[in-house]
């Protein structure tokens, strides 16, 4: 996946707790330079660093270089892919649930 032409899976960029607090974080503002991020996690600048570097990946997060500082800011589109994904499976089980209903109720 280091091959940079390549756009690293958005489920793989979200498995990870640490990356959804990130996208939780971003979420919140604008944008966000590094030093500012870090203050949220238990872990070092280079860390916190490769998480955003995954999420960038994915397209979840854009950098934008100002001076010597990399400011971060979310782009939720690729997050659609999960919504429809999850969208689908929430009728499915619905469907079920309901069939289930029907099913107890004639008993």
């Amino acid at each position: 996946m280091n091959d940079n032409s390549q756009v690293r899976d958005v489920y793989d960029a979200v498995a990870d707790p640490t990356r959804r607090k990130l996208l939780q974080i971003l979420a919140d503002v604008d944008e966000l330079p590094l030093h500012e991020i870090t203050v949220h996690f238990d872990m070092g600048r280079t860390a916190v660093s490769k998480h955003l570097s995954i999420l960038k990946d994915a397209d979840l997060v854009v950098a934008r270089k100002v001076g010597r500082e990399t400011r971060y800011r979310l782009n939720a589109n690729p997050l659609k892919e999960i919504r429809d994904w999850v969208s689908f499976y929430e009728g499915f089980w619905k469907e079920r649930i309901d069939k289930l209903k029907l099913l107890l109720e004639e008993e």
